[in-house]
């Protein structure tokens, strides 16, 4: 068997697709990012399985979909323990890799910033689940504060004034951005908790340098997640008023509301995006995703100067997107729009795979398990359900889904526990409110932010008919894959 490779996994917090300088957006600056992806197969349509942390967390480190798994929503006590098995860290781990993680896992809920672990695999685990609020002796990231002469109580005392994020939004003033100044800062970038995840996957990458063990990384800052809080370092390079601002048409309101109004959940409700202080908001957003894409940069930096990189299988993802404003809604929750399911997607591998690639196949990140499975020569076992990307990054194919769906099954503990499924191929959405009567079908080749909602539109209906069976039949094939049967009936 050849040398196996190492895996370092990087997946920053609620980053939308559309936020890479080279991937046509001139408003952010992402040098790293941009530089990577001359290294790299871009995925331009990739889509996370749940529009929320833990059922689309859940879901790409198992390569299954949520409602298989029975992770749907955030707030769960405890993950599944006896599907701990099926945790890609824990399948490398039996096959020989040394697991780390770096900051947020929210495979479980995370009062106090913390959350109940199951034998995950891990056995580096450097935790914070976010900046906020970590002051409990024993959180990594307060620790490492502790360490720097810092207060984390006093530092992070912004945050600990919020009763919480969501609060803010329906209050309207949560589009209050954190704006730093120069003589009054948010958490500087040197005690930021991005950088705090760089930090401690250095030490990872150098102890198993040290050891030439295979090993797998998975770094996890909370940026870009909200609250809206950049260091004054990056903060300062935008302009909010240049800022291009939400996608959004005025008829978006009507829609929304209907949608509001039907108690489909949400994280806050549908208003002008003027109101939400929108291009602030987008230019410290983008702010935030700039202190990654230099962090990011510092690892690749790190790989290079250990002569590790050309055998590392390097992964850069999210978890979902964030609304940021399009349609007039602010955050995330049951809701499909390409903003919020699809993410950037970059994955490379000098020795093996093509660099410089940029594909508009239809990928899902329930397809990574399998990918990265297939690259560490280990058996794909038959409970994953995605599919490996391997013949894109070796340039056999160009294709890969027909379709890509997401789910969302009571996510967020909201009275109405909505249940809600979108299809998506490469011309149509249609997204299914089940219980409510409430469809949307959009046509992305004329209409890609989704505008105009044609389900009611009488000359789509046989379109509408035919997607609703399509989605109906993917809901059915989503269902969890038999163990192998031995027996011939």
């Amino acid at each position: 068997m050849a040398q196996r490779p190492n895996i370092l996994w990087y997946c920053s917090d609620q980053q939308r697709f559309d936020t890479i300088g080279a991937l046509n957006n001139p408003y952010i600056n992402t040098p790293r990012l941009d530089s990577f992806m001359k290294e790299s197969i871009t995925f331009e349509y990739a889509f996370c399985q749940s529009p929320i942390c833990t059922p689309s967390r859940s879901s790409f480190l198992t390569g299954m979909y949520p409602s298989a798994l029975g992770v749907n929503g955030n707030g769960n006590d405890t993950w599944p323990h006896y599907f701990e098995q099926r945790l890609l860290p824990n399948i490398l781990s039996r096959a020989g890799y040394h697991c780390g993680l770096v900051g947020k896992l929210h495979l479980a809920g995370a009062a106090n910033a913390r959350e109940n672990r199951v034998n995950d695999g891990y056995d580096y685990f450097k935790y914070s689940h976010a900046p906020k609020g970590p002051n409990d002796f024993g959180h990594d990231y307060a620790e490492w504060l502790r360490h720097q002469g810092e207060d984390p109580k006093t530092l992070l005392l912004e945050y600990n004034k919020m009763d919480s994020y969501r609060k803010g939004a329906k209050e309207k003033n949560f589009g209050g951005v954190y704006k730093p100044t120069e003589v009054s800062d948010n958490i500087p970038s040197h005690l930021h908790q991005t950088f705090w995840c760089t930090e401690q996957s250095i030490k990872f990458i150098d102890k198993n340098h040290r050891e030439n063990q295979p090993w797998m990384l998975s770094v996890n800052p909370f940026d870009p997640h909200p609250p809206f809080d950049p260091p004054y370092e990056y903060f300062k390079g935008y302009d909010s008023e240049a800022m291009p601002g939400a996608h959004f048409e005025l008829h978006d309101l009507e829609h929304q509301q209907k949608l509001a109004d039907a108690n489909v959940d949400f994280q806050s409700k549908p208003q002008h995006p003027d109101l939400w202080d929108h291009k602030l908001i987008q230019a410290a957003y983008y702010a935030m995703i700039e202190q990654v894409d230099h962090e990011f940069g510092r690892l690749i930096d790190h790989l290079n100067a250990t002569g590790k990189k050309d055998n590392t299988i390097i992964v850069f993802m999210s978890d979902h997107g964030e609304a940021l404003c399009d349609h007039g809604l602010l955050l995330k929750g049951c809701r499909f729009i390409e903003g919020l399911t699809r993410v950037p997607l970059m994955v490379s591998w000098p020795k093996r795979y093509q660099q410089d690639i940029v594909s508009n196949a239809l990928v899902e990140l329930i397809d990574l398990v399998p990918t990265i499975l297939d690259a560490a020569e280990i058996e794909t076992p038959y409970w994953v359900q995605g599919r490996p990307l391997t013949g894109i990054l070796k340039g056999l194919k160009l294709k890969h889904r027909e379709f890509v769906r997401s789910e969302f099954f009571g996510a967020i503990n909201y009275p109405d526990q909505t249940h809600a499924t979108m299809y998506r191929d490469s011309k149509w959405k249609f997204i299914s409110y089940h219980g409510k009567d409430l469809f949307e079908l959009y046509d992305l080749e004329n209409d890609p932010w989704e505008h105009n909602d044609l389900s009611e539109c009488p000359d789509h209906q046989i379109v509408l008919m035919n997607l609703m069976q399509k989605s109906f039949d993917a809901a059915i094939r989503a269902t969890p894959p038999d163990a192998p049967r031995n027996m011939p009936f």
